[in-house]
C-alpha cells in the first residue's frame, strides 16, 4: 500500500479514470482543441490520431480562439496588486496563448491598450471590427435615419475629370461683344452657324468645311441665329427687324418675315412655330405655313428681350429681358402665366432641364450674378446659386443631370455644376473677354463657346449618354486653330 497521500483533484472524473489518463490533444486540421480521454484499446487509439467526423471521443467541443473574433470585445482585467512591470511578461504570454498572437495588435479605443486592457467598467464591451469584410447585415444598410452609423461605408466616387484647356480654337473675326445677341448656334446635323457681321458662316463639325450662307449686305447685320430642331432650316434675326428662314443644305432663303420695328436679337423654334424677341419689348410668333408675318403676339416685357427658350415638350415658353424680369407662357394665351422679379439684373441665360418636367434654370447680369431654380407649375424658386460674374448663357446637359454656365464681368468663366447638390464640377478658362456665345454638340458631349475676343473654343466637357466614363481629351478634331472664313 502506498503511504503517499494523494493530492485532491480539481477536476469530477468518472469513477475508474484519474487524471493522467487526460490529455488535451490539437488537430492539425483545425486549431480547436478537444478533451479526449486515453485508453488502453490500440484500435481506439488510432481512431483519436485523425481528425475524422466518425470520431465521437470527446465530451465537448471548445471553438478556436482566432475565428471567433474576440478581440471584437473590450474585456476588463483586474490590475495586479504587484509592483510595476514584475508581471507584464506573464500577462502577455497568456493573452498570447489563450486569444492568439495576433490578439495584442487590435488597441482599445478608449485606452489604446489591448483588448484585456480595456479601461471600461463594462466586462464585455463590443466595438467595432475595421479588419473583416462587410457583412450583409452591417449598419450601413440601415442609413442614416436609423441612429446607426458605419465607418465602413462605401466611399464617394472622384469627381469626374474635365480636361481644362479646348481641343480646338477658331478665329471668327468680327464677332461682336455684344451681351444682347444670340449668334451662335450647333445643329441636329453637326453643323455650327456663326453670325459675323453682316454674314452667317456653316462650320460642318465632321469635315471642317466652312460655308457662307449669307451676306445681309452694308445696312444690315446678324443679331441672332437658331436651327430647327431638325437641323434642316436655319433661322437668322437681323438689326432691321426681319426674321428670315433659309435653308441651310441649298443655302436658299426660304422665307422674310417683318413685324419688329427694331433688331430681332433671339429667335426660338418649338416643333411648328418660330418665336422672336426684339428690342422692341414685343414676342412675336411666326408659323411659316400661314402666310402672314406673325400669328400672334406676346406683351409683358418693358425692355429688350434678350433670352427665349421652349420647354421640351412645346407647352410653355420661357422669355427674359433687360427689365431684369423672366416671364413664362403657354400657348393658350397672350399674358404670362408666371412672372419672376428675383433676378436684379438683365436675364439672358434660360435652359429648361431634359430630365425633370417644369425645372427651369435662369441667370442675371452683371449686377445678379445668380442662377436660380424654378418650379414653373407652381412658381416657386427651387434654390439658387452665387457665380461671382455675370452669367451669359446656360445649357443643360441631355447626357447627365449636369449644366455648363458660361460667365461675363469680371472672370469670364466657364462653369459645370452638378444638380441638384450646385456642386462645381469644373471651372474653364480661356477666353479674355465675356462669354457670350454657347452652344452643345448633338452628341451632348462638346460644347463651344464664343467670345468678343474674336474666338470659337470647343471643350469636352460632358461624358456620352451610354458609357458614362470620364471624358477624355482628345475630340473629334485634331487640336489647333483655325479660321472660320
Amino acid at each position: 500500500m502506498d503511504s503517499t497521500p494523494r493530492r485532491k483533484s480539481g477536476l469530477n472524473l468518472p469513477s475508474g479514470m484519474n487524471e493522467t489518463s487526460l490529455r488535451l490533444e490539437t488537430f492539425p486540421s483545425s486549431s480547436s482543441f478537444r478533451a479526449v480521454t486515453c485508453v488502453s484499446s490500440p484500435r481506439a487509439i488510432s481512431s483519436l490520431s485523425s481528425p475524422s467526423k466518425t470520431s465521437s471521443c470527446s465530451d465537448r467541443f471548445i471553438p478556436c480562439r482566432s475565428s471567433s473574433r474576440l478581440h471584437t470585445f473590450g474585456l476588463r482585467e483586474k490590475e495586479s496588486p504587484v509592483k510595476e512591470g514584475g508581471n507584464e511578461a506573464y500577462a502577455r504570454l497568456l493573452k498570447s496563448e489563450l486569444f492568439g498572437s495576433d490578439f495584442g495588435s487590435f488597441s482599445s479605443p478608449a485606452g489604446g491598450q489591448g483588448g484585456l486592457g480595456s479601461p471600461s467598467k463594462n466586462m464585455l464591451r463590443f466595438k467595432t471590427d475595421h479588419s473583416g469584410p462587410n457583412s450583409p447585415y452591417s449598419p450601413s444598410i440601415f442609413g442614416h435615419d436609423s441612429g446607426i452609423s458605419s465607418e465602413s461605408s462605401t466611399p464617394p466616387k472622384p469627381p469626374r475629370k474635365v480636361p481644362k484647356t479646348p481641343h480646338k480654337v477658331l478665329d471668327a473675326p468680327s464677332l461682336q461683344d455684344d451681351f444682347y445677341l444670340n449668334l451662335v448656334d450647333w445643329s441636329s446635323q453637326n453643323v455650327l452657324a456663326v453670325g459675323l457681321g453682316t454674314c452667317v458662316y456653316l462650320w460642318t463639325a465632321s469635315n471642317s468645311k466652312v460655308t457662307r450662307l449669307c451676306d445681309l449686305g452694308p445696312n444690315d447685320s446678324v443679331c441672332s441665329v437658331q436651327w430647327t430642331r431638325e437641323g434642316s432650316y436655319i433661322s437668322v434675326g437681323t438689326q432691321l427687324g426681319q426674321v428670315q428662314v433659309w435653308d441651310g443644305t441649298q443655302c436658299k432663303r426660304v422665307r422674310t418675315m417683318g413685324g419688329h420695328q427694331t433688331r430681332t436679337s433671339v429667335l426660338a423654334w418649338n416643333s411648328r412655330t418660330l418665336a422672336s424677341g426684339s428690342r422692341d419689348r414685343n414676342i412675336l410668333q411666326h408659323d411659316l405655313r400661314v402666310s402672314s408675318d406673325y400669328v400672334s403676339k406676346l406683351i409683358g416685357h418693358k425692355s429688350e428681350v434678350c433670352g427665349l427658350k421652349w420647354s421640351h415638350d412645346d407647352r410653355e415658353l420661357a422669355s427674359g429681358g433687360n427689365d431684369n424680369q423672366l416671364l413664362v407662357w403657354n400657348q393658350h394665351s397672350q399674358l404670362p402665366v408666371l412672372t419672376l422679379t428675383e433676378h436684379t439684373a438683365a436675364v439672358k441665360a434660360i435652359a429648361w432641364s431634359p430630365h425633370q418636367s417644369g425645372l427651369l434654370a435662369s441667370g442675371g447680369g452683371t449686377a445678379d450674378r445668380c442662377i436660380r431654380f424654378w418650379n414653373t407649375t407652381n412658381g416657386h424658386q427651387l434654390n439658387h446659386v452665387d457665380t461671382g460674374s455675370q452669367v451669359c448663357n446656360l445649357v443643360w446637359s441631355k447626357n447627365v443631370n449636369e449644366l455648363v454656365s458660361t460667365h461675363g464681368y469680371s472672370q469670364n468663366q466657364i462653369m459645370v455644376w452638378k444638380y441638384p447638390s450646385l456642386s462645381k464640377v469644373a471651372t474653364l478658362v480661356g477666353h479674355s473677354l465675356r462669354v457670350l456665345y454657347l452652344a452643345m454638340s448633338p452628341d451632348g458631349q462638346t460644347i463651344v463657346t464664343g467670345a468678343g475676343d474674336e474666338t470659337l473654343r470647343f471643350w469636352n466637357v460632358f461624358p456620352s449618354m451610354k458609357t458614362q466614363t470620364p471624358v477624355k481629351d482628345t475630340g473629334l478634331w485634331s487640336l489647333g486653330r483655325t479660321q472660320i472664313r
